[in-house]
């Protein structure tokens, strides 16, 4: 009889799916949301000249609370990002990044 025993960090949130697959997710990345933020800001800016203002507040939310080492404010994230969606064409790059950012912040 064997065993497997791993001895590395575990933390965030696990999921556990068919065929054996363990994920085991260590948590979203500040670096990597800011930096779609940005695309975001830099993808309006160019598509919808003067209708950037939700993504410049979300990526002041985004870099506030990375400085305050505190968690982001959910609720005013999703009412951005609520705001970017419905004011974005349906063919826009925004909607992917959307999706990107929700996924990285877990909402």
């Amino acid at each position: 009889m064997s065993t497997y025993n791993f001895h590395g960090p575990i933390s965030g949130q696990s999921i556990f799916g068919d065929g054996g697959q363990n994920l085991i997710f260590q948590g979203p990345s500040a670096a990597r949301a800011m930096g779609v933020a940005d695309d975001l800001v830099r993808l309006l800016r160019a598509e919808q000249d003067g209708r950037d203002d939700a993504a410049v507040q979300l990526r002041g939310e985004l870099a506030r609370a990375e400085s305050e080492e505190r968690p982001v404010d959910e609720e005013r994230v999703r009412g951005w990002l609520t705001t970017i969606r419905e004011g974005s064409a349906a063919g826009s790059g925004a909607l992917a990044l959307i999706a990107s950012l929700k996924e990285l912040l877990g909402l």
